[in-house]
């Protein structure tokens, strides 16, 4: 069932990814802290076959994995790309020291963006960059919204891009308009993204693959079998039974049966 996730429409992404594999390393991989997550239990083996991959979860799993794949990409765990290193990190974490990653071809380019670190990304910026580079705008003087824009417009070029939460500053209307900018980003198999999101309008992008990090295991989902997809149709198409499981008191439905 998860070819349905698959759209014939001109969204899909072509070219391979630039990154082809995580795996862990059993030697340094056990079930300790950061370890003990349960979609880690059996170890991580991930593989990416398309160049928009979207990694799900109810649980701090997908931020975990996130920011170990950008430490060894040579991003900062604060976010930027690998010139913007706003302090010195001696060592990887411990996770991101118990991964391996192939690529075909190696690929230095790119950009971890952490939404609950994007005011003190800004900030870096306005002190070190040229403003022309982001929109010729302090990220400061514009909107949540309009500031990621920005960045994912005028910095989002040739690379491997890990977002984690990019929806945290997107109207669903900005949503539209960032699925966008990835099609534009990611038709020429120029650029690679690996993003976490609750979105279900961003987890629509065609020829994107989903894994869910909510079992034992990594698992491969279909759009319309993830949870976010489940739940967001059901409530617009039946909001009121939502209300009254969430507003009524427990003798207000015992009073319905």
């Amino acid at each position: 069932m998860k070819r349905d996730r698959r759209f014939d429409t001109a969204g899909a992404s072509t070219g391979a990814p630039f990154l082809r594999r995580v795996v862990s390393l059993p030697e340094k991989f056990d079930t300790t802290r950061p370890f003990n997550v349960q979609a880690f239990s059996q170890g991580i083996d991930l593989s990416f076959r398309t160049n928009v991959t979207f990694l799900s979860a109810r649980t701090v799993a997908k931020s975990t994995l996130l920011e170990a794949l950008a430490e060894c990409c040579g991003f900062s765990p604060e976010g930027g790309n690998r010139d913007h290193h706003r302090a010195v990190f001696a060592d990887r974490s411990d996770l991101a020291q118990a991964l391996r990653l192939s690529w075909l071809p190696k690929m230095t380019e790119g950009f971890f963006m952490r939404a609950e670190s994007f005011y003190n990304f800004a900030t870096y910026i306005e002190q070190v960059s040229d403003l022309r580079a982001y929109g010729g705008k302090s990220l400061h003087q514009q909107s949540h919204g309009e500031s990621f824009l920005a960045l994912f417009a005028n910095r989002f070029e040739q690379g491997i891009y890990i977002l984690d939460e990019p929806e945290a500053a997107l109207s669903p209307q900005r949503q539209l308009t960032f699925l966008r900018i990835i099609h534009e980003i990611v038709t020429p198999g120029q650029a690679q993204f690996i993003i976490a999101t609750h979105s279900p309008i961003i987890l629509s992008y065609p020829g994107s693959v989903l894994f869910s990090l909510d079992g034992d295991t990594i698992q491969e989902i279909a759009y319309r079998e993830s949870e976010h997809y489940l739940v967001t149709r059901d409530f617009l198409n039946s909001p009121e039974r939502y209300f009254r499981h969430l507003f009524d008191t427990p003798s207000d439905r015992e009073g319905d049966a």
